[in-house]
């Protein structure tokens, strides 16, 4: 009785976290399409297809200096916590800061030698654009990092606002005031300084909500390391946070190393159009993952399985909801940006059809994060980022655009039938809304 009772608790918990998270994430993504919109219209093709081909490596690169503790974090943080093991929660957050600092720091020496050495070969705005870009890796990556650690302190929408609403915010108010007040004329380096104080006016909003929502009893208690297990959850994730930024950005990386920045523009935008019917299961991910790891940790079995049923059924109806009003609109929304990037309606629509069949897989890569399967999850991932690439390559070279997105597809489907076989056979729980089967 008192587990039934239990279960439509931990299920209004969901029902209404994901409905509060869903607000600000929609509302991030209507404020992140509009900052787009304005910044594709005032750069043109060309230095938006540079700015987005940029920032893709840098998200790239972002996601290596983190450590995959942007993922830990949620995990131990959320765990010691509710074991009152306080000394090892100041001792992970303090561990996880100090290493991604370290390495952030060499990706901007590392990636300034490399531009200034090639500077020459490269055009102008393109290596600006760059050296700016390389300041913005660590403090992306702490902002990651901090909103983790506020999610798992049990801030979720305090931890959304700064990314989702500041950022993109902030970035939309500079290029406004800028192009419209102040008549200046934009490009891709400029644009790039201004996502650069953006992000860092996020982490400092992050941070003080991390200080507030953190527990008082952790400043005094002694610190203690348990390096050996963060570094054997981290590392894998590490990997899975690194190859799941490629694997999203392999279509503009790939446009743009061939020299066809403007369709890597084009394709950056559809993809972030498409990314829109991925955003309920997104919002639904953000309370997902921690009861994820607590039901798995309490041998809860029944009740893990209910809830991944249930948020892939919302997850499913809202991304096919979506997406099939965006396929409809494709043309009118992509000439909001100018009559250049009409000609990526299509790819749009072939990449609305991989996110509605990744939505219907559910949070799979939550759920073996959260179970301590972080190394499978690593090797499936990087397998899938490597035959992205090849298969991206080759499209790309014969099809050009289309290509891209063709192979994501195909890409997103061979991901998503991996991780559900796996799923199914080491932690006996059906992905998705296939577990309506189990039930039945």
């Amino acid at each position: 009785m008192s587990e039934g009772i239990l279960g439509q608790a931990s299920k209004r918990r969901l029902a209404y976290g994901s409905a509060a998270a869903a607000i600000i994430f929609f509302s991030g993504a209507a404020l992140a399409f509009f900052a787009q919109l304005v910044v594709a219209r005032v750069l043109g093709p060309e230095s938006f297809g540079i700015y987005a081909y940029v920032l893709a490596w840098m998200s790239v690169l972002a996601y290596t200096a983190a450590l995959g503790f942007q993922v830990a974090l949620l995990r131990f943080v959320s765990v010691y916590e509710s074991k009152k093991a306080w000394s090892l929660l100041r001792g992970v957050i303090q561990y996880s800061e100090r290493r991604a600092g370290v390495v952030g720091l060499l990706v901007i020496l590392i990636g300034v030698t490399g531009v200034m050495i090639r500077g020459e070969a490269m055009v102008p705005e393109l290596s600006t654009t760059f050296l700016i870009g390389f300041l913005l890796v660590p403090v992306w990556a702490f902002l990651w990092m901090r909103a983790a650690t506020v999610r798992a302190f049990g801030g979720v929408i305090t931890a959304l606002v700064p990314e989702r609403i500041m950022r993109d915010g902030l970035l939309l108010a500079f290029v406004l005031f800028a192009s419209l007040s102040l008549k200046w004329t934009l490009d891709a380096a400029t644009v790039m300084t201004a996502t650069l104080v953006s992000t860092t006016l996020a982490l400092c909003m992050a941070h003080v909500a991390m200080r507030r929502l953190r527990p008082s009893m952790i400043e005094t208690v002694h610190v203690e390391y348990d390096v050996r297990a963060w570094r054997k959850a981290a590392l894998p994730l590490l990997i899975v946070g690194a190859m799941d930024a490629l694997f999203n950005r392999t279509g503009v990386l790939l446009l743009g190393w061939v020299g066809e920045t403007k369709n890597a523009g084009i394709y950056g935008l559809a993809f972030s159009i498409a990314f829109l019917a991925v955003l309920p299961r997104t919002a639904i991910d953000t309370l997902l993952a921690p009861a994820v790891a607590r039901h798995y940790a309490g041998r809860q079995f029944a009740e893990l399985q209910a809830l991944i049923v249930r948020a892939a059924s919302w997850s499913l109806a809202a991304a096919a909801s979506i997406a099939l009003i965006i396929a409809v609109m494709a043309e009118y929304l992509l000439t909001w940006f100018g009559p250049e990037y009409v000609e990526g309606a299509n790819a749009l629509r072939i990449l609305l059809v991989g996110q509605v069949v990744s939505a219907s897989a559910g949070s799979q890569t939550h759920v073996l994060a959260m179970t301590g399967h972080e190394r499978n999850l690593a090797a499936i991932l990087a397998l899938s980022a490597a035959v992205n690439i090849l298969t991206s390559l080759w499209m790309i070279l014969q099809f050009g655009l289309m290509g891209a997105a063709c192979a994501t597809m195909i890409s997103l489907f061979l991901w998503n039938v991996a991780m559900a076989v796996f799923i199914k056979q080491r932690l006996d729980l059906w992905p998705g809304i296939y577990g309506i089967l189990r039930r039945r």
